[in-house]
This record gives structure tokens, sequence and C-alpha cells, in this order.
């Protein structure tokens, strides 16, 4: 009997280890798919930096030349 029972235990604790390992490689691909969507992210939001500011300097160039029409309106207005 101490045999099978030794048996039972040693097959018990290989299920618990297969157990832990099961969940070790769940717990590292959910970190890999965590890591691969924040990646995919960051790069969506350099993206998004980007054409920000793209936006930004054609609007303070827009700017400046409205402010520069501006100027030669009063200079216009004035002589």
């Amino acid at each position: 009997m101490t045999g099978e029972t030794t048996l039972k235990e040693v097959i018990a604790r290989l299920g618990k280890a297969m157990e832990g390992l099961e969940n070790a490689v769940a717990a590292r691909l959910e970190h890999e798919r965590d890591y691969s969507e924040a990646e995919a992210e960051v790069q969506r939001m350099n993206a998004d930096r980007s054409r920000l500011a793209q936006e930004l300097d054609n609007s303070e160039a827009r700017a400046e030349r409205l402010e520069d029409a501006n100027k030669e309106v009063s200079r216009r207005l004035v002589t």
C-alpha cells in the first residue's frame, strides 16, 4: 500500500506542478500581450504627436501670415 500511496502523492504533486507551470505560462503570455498592446499604443501616440506638431506648425505659420496682413492693412489705413 505504501508504494501505491506514494505513487498517488507523486501524481498529485506532478499535477500541482503542471498546474503551476500552466499558470506561469498563461501569466507570461498575458504579460507579452499587454506589452504588445502598450507598444502599439505608444506608436499611435507618437503618430498623433507628429500630426499635432505639424498642425501646430501650420497654424503658427498661418497666424504669422494673418498678422503680417493685418499690419499691412493697418499701415495702408494710416497712410
